[in-house]
C-alpha cells in the first residue's frame, strides 16, 4: 500500500511526527512485509479534533443521508474485495480460504446488518406522556484486535456511522492494513472528512491517549481482559461511556440425547481450530458425559490429526498464529496442561511437519481435564480444545458457568432439552446445535467477557444517548 506510514486524519493522509515505525511481520514466512508509523498524543489529539469539528454537522445528517452513505461504503468494500482476501492472510495469517469466506465477508455482513437494523429505527417515538429521543453520543474512540479484523472494525464503525457519529480508531499493530484499506474504501465512498480517521500505534501510547481523551464521549474495544479494563480505568476520569467485547472460554455441553454424536463432536472440536483457535467465542471447552466420553475422546482426536495445517496460500484448513507473542504463549500453556496431569491426546509442542518457519501449532486435544486446571480456564486463544467429563446434567452446567468469562455458550442435544440447558447458561450468546449466528443477533459478553453489545440494532444503540423530552 502506499499510504503504510501516513495516519488518515480529516480526509487526508498525513505524515505523524513520530519516527518509530512499527514490523509488521507476515506469521506464515516470520519476514517483515511493511511498517507502520507508532503515533503520538498529538497524533490522537489531531484525529479527536478533526472526529468532533466533524461531528457538528454529521449528527444533523438524515436518517436516508447515511442509509446512502452506508450503500456507496457497501459498493466499495465489494469493488476492494479481493484486497482486503489478500492483506487479511498476508498480516495475520488466515487462510486464503478464510480470509475469503469468512474474514473478509464479515465485513459486508455486518455493515449489511446495521444498514437493516438503520431503515426500521425511529429516532424519535412518543411514549407514555413524554418524547422519546436518541441522539448521536458525540466522538468515538476504538481499538480492534487482529484475529477478526475486518468483523472487528466494521461492526463498530458502521453502528457509528448509522448513529451520526464520528470516530477515531486505533487498529491492532500486528494487522493494520485492513484499517487502511477500509479508510481507502470509505474516502471513495464519499465519507465527510473527520467522520473516519485511523491512527496507528501502540495500546499503552496511543490507546491510552484515546481512552482519556475528554473530547470522546465513548470508547469501543475489543481485546483481551486485561487490557479491557486499562481502557476503563483511563476512561474513568472523564466519565465516557465504555463498551468492552472481551476475552472468553466458552463451554461445548454435548448432552446424551444429542441425535449424532460423532457429528456434534466433529463439528465442536473443528470450530475450535477454526481460525488457528483465535475466536474469543471459540467452543474450546468440550463437556461429555462419562457414557459418551471416551467415544468423543476418540473422535476429536481424528478430528484433530485430519485437521491440516500449512501455508495460509494453500489448500490448508488452517494456517498459521498471528503473531510471535501470541503463539509463544500457546505453546506455554501446552506445557503447563501437560504439567498439571492432563493427557495429551492429540497435538503438541512440536511443529507440524513442513512447517519449520511461521508460527504454527498442531492441532492439539487434552483429555482427562479438570476445571481447576489452567488450560480450563485460561483463554487459550489458538488450536487447543480440553475434555471434561461430567457425571450429571447439572455438573456440566455448573462447570461451564464455573469461569470469570461469559462470552458464548454451546449445547447439542434434543432440541427442547437443549434450549432448556441454554437458559441456564450464563453467557451473552448461546448456540444451539450447531446453528450459524443469526442475523443481527446481539454479540456481548457476562462478567469479564465485557459489557454492552455489538451487531444489528444493539450495535446501533450503543452508540445513541436517550432524551426524554416532557412538555404540558
Amino acid at each position: 500500500m502506499s499510504n503504510d506510514l501516513n495516519f488518515y486524519i480529516n480526509g487526508e493522509w498525513v505524515k505523524s511526527e513520530s519516527n518509530e515505525l512499527i514490523d509488521v511481520i507476515n506469521p506464515a514466512t516470520e519476514e517483515v512485509i511493511g511498517q507502520v508509523t507508532a503515533g503520538t498524543k498529538e497524533d490522537i489529539d489531531k484525529a479527536v479534533s478533526a472526529a468532533l469539528e466533524a461531528f457538528s454537522t454529521f449528527q444533523q445528517t438524515t436518517k436516508e443521508q447515511r442509509i446512502e452513505l452506508l450503500n456507496n461504503i457497501i459498493s466499495e468494500y465489494e469493488n476492494r474485495y479481493d484486497d482486503f482476501v489478500q492483506i487479511i492472510t498476508k498480516e495475520m495469517g488466515a487462510p486464503i480460504w478464510l480470509s475469503e469466506a469468512a474474514q473478509a465477508k464479515t465485513g459486508i455482513k455486518n455493515i449489511h446488518e446495521t444498514l437493516d437494523a438503520l431503515k426500521d429505527y425511529e429516532f424519535e417515538r412518543p411514549e407514555g406522556d413524554y418524547t422519546l429521543i436518541k441522539e448521536p453520543i458525540g466522538v468515538i474512540g476504538m481499538i480492534t484486535p487482529w484475529n477478526w479484523p475486518m468483523n472487528q472494525i466494521t461492526t463498530k464503525v458502521s453502528a457509528a456511522l448509522a448513529a451520526g457519529c464520528t470516530m477515531v480508531l486505533k487498529p491492532s499493530e500486528i494487522s493494520p492494513y485492513c484499517a487502511m484499506l477500509l479508510a481507502e474504501v470509505f474516502d471513495k465512498a464519499g465519507v465527510p472528512n473527520g467522520v473516519f480517521n485511523v491512527v496507528n500505534g501502540y495500546g499503552p501510547t496511543v490507546g491510552a491517549a484515546l481512552s482519556e481523551h475528554p473530547d470522546v464521549a465513548m470508547m469501543s474495544f475489543t481485546g483481551s481482559t486485561r487490557a479491557g479494563i486499562a481502557v476503563a480505568q483511563a476512561s474513568a476520569v472523564s466519565v465516557k461511556r465504555v463498551h468492552q467485547e472481551l476475552g472468553g472460554k466458552s463451554s461445548n455441553i454435548i448432552l446424551d440425547d444429542v441425535a449424532d454424536l460423532e457429528k456434534s463432536v466433529k463439528g465442536g472440536a473443528g470450530h475450535c481450530f477454526l481460525n488457528s483457535g483465535q475466536s474469543c467465542n471459540a467452543p474450546t471447552k468440550m463437556l461429555v458425559s462419562a457414557k459418551n466420553y471416551d467415544k468423543a475422546v476418540e473422535v476429536a482426536v481424528a478430528t484433530a490429526n485430519n485437521t491440516t495445517v500449512g501455508d495460509p496460500n494453500g489448500e490448508f484448513r488452517i494456517g498459521p498464529i498471528a503473531n510471535k507473542t501470541q503463539y509463544e504463549k500457546i505453546i506455554k500453556l501446552i506445557e503447563i496442561g501437560i504439567e498439571e496431569g492432563a493427557t495429551l491426546v492429540a497435538g503438541g509442542v512440536e511443529k507440524p511437519e513442513g512447517c519449520e518457519k511461521g508460527y504454527y501449532v498442531r492441532p492439539t486435544v487434552f483429555a482427562n481435564v479438570t476445571n481447576d486446571m489452567t488450560i480450563a480456564k485460561e483463554e487459550i486463544f489458538g488450536p487447543v480444545l480440553v475434555m471434561i467429563k461430567y457425571e450429571s446434567e447439572d455438573e456440566a452446567i455448573s462447570v461451564a458457568n464455573d469461569t470469570e468469562y461469559g462470552l458464548a455458550g454451546y449445547v447439542q442435544g434434543e432440541p427442547e432439552h437443549a434450549r432448556e440447558v441454554a437458559g441456564k447458561i450464563r453467557a451473552g450468546q448461546v448456540i444451539i446445535n450447531g446453528g450459524a449466528r443469526g442475523t443481527g443477533a446481539p454479540f456481548g459478553g457476562y462478567k469479564a467477557s465485557g459489557n454492552g453489545r455489538e451487531h444489528g440494532i444493539h450495535g446501533l444503540e450503543e452508540c445513541l444517548e436517550t432524551k426524554a423530552i416532557i412538555a404540558p
